[in-house]
This record gives C-alpha cells, structure tokens and sequence, in this order.
C-alpha cells in the first residue's frame, strides 16, 4: 500500500520508498524513513498535495512523491 492510499486521519509505518536515486536521498533527507509512523493529516480538493504529520511536524507532498512511499 502506498502513502497516496490512506484515508486522511489514518496512520501506518514507512516500509520503504520505491523512487529514484535523487527523490529517495529528499525523502529520507525530510525524515520519511523505514519505521517512521506517517499520518495522512489532509488532501487537498483537488487530489494534489496532501498534508502528512510526522515526527512532530507537518509535511506536505505532492501526488506523485506520496506514490512511492510504501506503508503498512
């Protein structure tokens, strides 16, 4: 299941991140990694960004950077 997956309000733990070399070192570099609780806080109207909570911050990204976060 990915990030994008959730329902806003509903939390799951990191598995991995199945991006590229680049987009996974800015992932992990913001706090998103293996074992880390993410709550999807909001999405907006549109579909694109949604909100996450983690690590006692707010976060956003965008459609496509939540795609390739794996949770369980």
């Amino acid at each position: 299941m990915d990030l994008l997956s959730l329902k806003d309000g509903e939390s799951k733990k990191v598995v991995g991140i199945n991006a590229e070399y680049a987009m996974k070192k800015r992932l992990i570099d913001m706090g998103i990694t293996r074992g880390t609780v993410i709550t999807k806080v909001k999405t907006a109207p549109l579909g694109d960004p949604i909100e996450i909570k983690l690590r006692g911050y707010d976060l956003t990204l965008r459609k496509d950077e939540a795609a390739k976060i794996t949770v369980e």
